[in-house]
């Protein structure tokens, strides 16, 4: 099974951020993670880095008449390592607990993307804390950055968000699987790179983790991807007092909700477009809920999407 993690694994809307904020978020989802692993799944976790990444380009724009600023592509790299570490010490504490070995494992993991992506001339995707709308506009001049509003309240950074195509370090992934180590991988989406003749190079942008997970996912074989978030599944008028949770549709049924623009960009419209992913490559059901009911969530109570 991959599990994608939310972002509210990390950090909780209303937190700053806090390293005890953080280490309580992540002992909360490898309880889950190592859950699932006592139902005899193999798992593989990815996680998102939205508000981690969008911390640390703040941080080198602050810095950066001292410390020579870094790149978005490197940024990613530091929250796979920042995030992993902290599930990867969360949960192979958890393991030892229960009685099991400590086989969990993180990895620095590449995706590859294409440079000719239509995502660099419109951004959407969100990084960063939320913003009032006057910060919004002073940060926009100030600094060129591009916001738009979040479903969930407040405005955001967004940047662009390439689609995945290649997942580099998969045979890793498949060979550390095998031998019954929980992976942590594709972090963040993975660190977005492009081709130039025998080399890779990495590039600024942030992929969607939802949709990396989902190639992770096809390319490991998996049996079902979840994806844990902070709302119970997809709904129809999300937000309104006649919202609806939608808790089992068909790929073509989600595709035309799709198209309908049912879902939030940026929100739930990746969740519904990796579920669609997976299930259409795969014949294998997807399954959208919230990381606090993960249980039940594998279970089919949330959105699953069938063939």
């Amino acid at each position: 099974m991959v599990v994608a993690l939310g972002g509210n694994a990390i950090l909780r809307k209303g937190e700053r951020g806090y390293v005890e904020e953080q280490w309580r978020n992540i002992k909360r989802a490898a309880e889950v993670i190592v859950g699932i692993y006592e139902r005899g799944y193999r798992v593989v976790v990815t996680h998102g880095n939205g508000p981690q990444i969008g911390a640390l380009m703040e941080l080198f724009e602050i810095a950066k008449e001292k410390i020579p600023p870094l790149t978005m592509d490197i940024a990613s790299a530091m929250t796979q390592a920042w995030i992993g570490y902290m599930l990867q010490l969360e949960i192979g504490n958890i393991l030892e607990e229960k009685g099991f070995e400590r086989k969990v494992v993180a990895i620095i993991n590449t995706v590859s993307v294409d440079p000719r992506d239509k995502a660099f001339e419109e951004p959407t995707k969100f990084i960063g804390p939320f913003y009032t709308l006057e910060e919004a506009k002073k940060l926009f001049i100030e600094k060129k950055w591009v916001f738009k509003e979040d479903p969930r309240g407040g405005w955001r950074r967004v940047v662009a968000s390439p689609q995945p195509l290649v997942n580099n370090e998969i045979e890793v992934i498949k060979a550390l699987v095998e031998r019954d180590f929980i992976v942590i991988a594709s972090g963040g989406g993975g660190v977005p790179v492009v081709r130039g003749g025998k080399r890779l190079y990495g590039i600024e942008a942030v992929i969607d983790k939802d949709l990396a997970s989902a190639i992770l996912a096809i390319s490991l074989g998996a049996d079902k991807l979840v994806i844990l978030t902070d709302v119970d599944g997809a709904y129809l008028n999300y937000g309104r007092p006649n919202a609806i949770l939608l808790q089992k549709i068909s790929v073509e049924e989600a595709k035309r909700l799709l198209k309908e623009g049912v879902f939030g960009e940026g929100s739930m419209k990746p969740k519904i477009e990796a579920a669609i992913r997976f299930t259409e490559a795969t014949g294998r059901e997807s399954i959208i809920g919230n990381l606090d009911k993960a249980l039940e969530v594998i279970d089919g109570k949330g959105t699953v999407i069938v063939p």
